[in-house]
C-alpha cells in the first residue's frame, strides 16, 4: 500500500484477518497460531503513524502493554503499519531499531519482534522465489511475540525445525498465483 493510498483501518484489519485465517491457520505456516487466534488471544493493532519515530514510539507502547497484561489476555500482537516503512530495505533497517527498543526496555529474552512485509526477501535469495511467501503479510507488520509462549509452543511440537522446511515446500508448491488466489477478496 502506498504513503498516497487512503488509510482505511478497518479494510486493513479485515486483509490481516484474511491473511492470518487463509494463510498462516489455512496453511499451517504456523502450528502454534490457531489456538490462540480462537481463543482470540491475538491483538490486531494498525497503526496510523506515517514516521519511523512515530512507529518507534508505537511500538513501545505495545511492547509494554505487551509484557503488562497477561498472556490468557493478549499472547501476542500484530503491529500493522501500512503507511511507513513501505520500502522492504527501510523495514528490514527499522529491525535494528525494534531489536534495540526491546533490550533498552530491558523486554530481551520476554519478548521478541517477528518480522512480516508484503515485500518480503530472504537473505541470499532471489525477489521471485516464493519460499520468501511464508514471511510476507499483506502489509508491513511487526510482530510482538512472548518467548515464554515460544518455547511452550516449540516443547510441545516434536520437530520445530521442520516447520522452516515444511513452510518453504508448501509456498513453493502453492507458487505466487496460488498465493494471490488464496488471499484474493
Amino acid at each position: 500500500m502506498s504513503q498516497d493510498a487512503a488509510f482505511d483501518a478497518e479494510t486493513i484489519d479485515a486483509g490481516v484477518r484474511r491473511w492470518l485465517e487463509r494463510a498462516v491457520i489455512g496453511l499451517n505456516l504456523c502450528p502454534f497460531a490457531k489456538a490462540v487466534y480462537v481463543k482470540q488471544q491475538v491483538r490486531i493493532v494498525v497503526s496510523d503513524a506515517s514516521t519511523e519515530r512515530a512507529l518507534l514510539e508505537q511500538l513501545g507502547e505495545e511492547l509494554a502493554l505487551l509484557r503488562d497484561t497477561p498472556a490468557d489476555a493478549i499472547d501476542t500482537t500484530l503491529l500493522v503499519h501500512p503507511q511507513v516503512l513501505g520500502d522492504f530495505l527501510d523495514y528490514n533497517d527499522f529491525l535494528g531499531d525494534a531489536d534495540a527498543l526491546v533490550e533498552a526496555m530491558h523486554l530481551d529474552g520476554t519478548l521478541q519482534v517477528a518480522s512480516f512485509h508484503p515485500d518480503y526477501q530472504f537473505a541470499d535469495s532471489a525477489p521471485d522465489d516464493p519460499a520468501n511467501l511464508t514471511n510476507r503479510a499483506p502489509y508491513p507488520i511487526l510482530h510482538l511475540l512472548r518467548e515464554a509462549s515460544i518455547d511452550r509452543a516449540v516443547e510441545a511440537y516434536p520437530e520445530p525445525d521442520a516447520i522452516i522446511e515444511r513452510n518453504i515446500a508448501t509456498a513453493r508448491e502453492l507458487g505466487f498465483a496460488g498465493w494471490d488466489k488464496l488471499l484474493a477478496e
